[in-house]
C-alpha cells in the first residue's frame, strides 16, 4: 500500500546520524545516501519497498506538521524500548515512553518522540 514516506529535514547531516542510529534499532539498511540532494533512503533487507525517505524538502523550508507523525514497525518489544533510548540519545525529544497503549489494542506497545527537526515518530510493536 505505501511506495514511500518523505520526512522533511534542515540539517541533512544530523538527520543522516540520527536516522542511522534508529533505523540500526529497527534491522532497517540504508539504501542510499546522496548528500548533494540531500536525501537518503533505508530499506527492510531483501525488500525494495517501502522506503523511508529523508531530506530536504523541494518546495521551500522544512516545517514539521502538527497532526502527521510516522510509525516505524519493531519485531519486538524489547527494540521498541531501545529504539526510542537510541533516538533520545541522538536529540530526539520523548513525546511518550514505551509502554502498552490498550486504548489502541491490547498488545499495542509503542513508543512516540520528535526527531531533531521537529518531526513525530512511534516505534511499535503489535505482538
Amino acid at each position: 500500500m505505501i511506495s514511500h514516506v518523505f520526512i522533511g529535514v534542515t540539517d541533512f547531516a544530523r538527520a543522516v546520524d540520527f536516522y542511522a542510529a534508529l533505523m540500526a534499532q529497527l534491522g532497517l539498511t540504508l539504501k542510499f545516501s546522496d548528500p548533494a540532494k540531500p536525501w537518503a533512503g533505508w530499506m527492510q533487507p531483501g525488500h525494495p519497498r517501502p522506503l523511508l525517505l529523508v531530506g530536504a524538502p523541494f518546495a521551500g523550508p522544512h516545517g514539521a506538521g502538527n497532526g502527521q507523525m510516522t510509525a516505524l514497525l519493531a519485531p519486538s518489544r524489547a527494540a521498541v524500548d531501545s529504539a526510542h533510548a537510541t533516538a533520545l540519545a541522538h536529540g530526539a525529544v520523548c513525546e511518550g515512553a514505551p509502554g502498552l497503549r490498550p486504548e489502541y489494542h491490547a498488545s499495542y506497545y509503542g513508543a512516540y518522540f520528535r526527531d531533531p527537526d521537529g518531526n513525530k515518530l512511534c516505534v511499535c510493536c503489535h505482538d
